[in-house]
């Protein structure tokens, strides 16, 4: 079993975050790209998920599989809320559902939430797979002027594993 493990964004190439955020497969489900990913794109990034540890004491962590980088994710705030976000390479999304359960159990556990969300475009296929882990739908949101269904977990969710 791979090992993962989180360290910042700002431990992470710059270089390596742009090939992420570009990767065509990785496009696809992420509306707010449709512009492509630039340097200074990421430099405004890991600033401002930065900025969401410095005023909120958490956020979006980089992800490393076998000590490599495989994404980024993690809680972050969005609207008051603890939003779970998640963006792999595709060469690991096989290691989506462990790594949810990591920050899913932070969230339940040592940050002591009740619920947390999730935003995934309307047109995204795989709908039924968080529906699986116990989110419920609860409606259309719009970020940055895109489209999101968002979906809530709670603590004690009867589909929680």
């Amino acid at each position: 079993m791979a090992d993962i493990s989180l360290t910042r964004l700002s431990d992470i190439d710059e270089d390596a975050i742009i090939d992420l955020m570009n990767d065509p497969a990785v496009g696809r489900h992420m509306p707010l790209l449709a512009a492509g990913f630039s340097a200074p794109d990421c430099r405004a990034f890991r600033a401002a998920k930065q900025a969401m540890w410095d005023r909120h004491g958490f956020g979006p962590h980089a992800i490393l599989i076998d000590g490599r980088f495989a994404g980024w994710g993690g809680l972050q705030p969005q609207d008051g809320e603890a939003d779970f976000a998640l963006v792999l390479h595709p060469d690991h999304w096989g290691a989506g559902l462990r790594i949810f359960r990591l920050f899913r159990d932070a969230a339940f556990g040592s940050m002591g939430l009740d619920s947390i969300t999730a935003l995934l475009p309307p047109d995204r296929s795989n709908r039924r797979a968080i529906l699986r882990l116990g989110f419920v739908e609860e409606g259309l949101v719009a970020i940055d002027g895109a489209a999101f269904v968002r979906f809530r977990l709670h603590g004690r969710s009867p589909g929680r594993r």
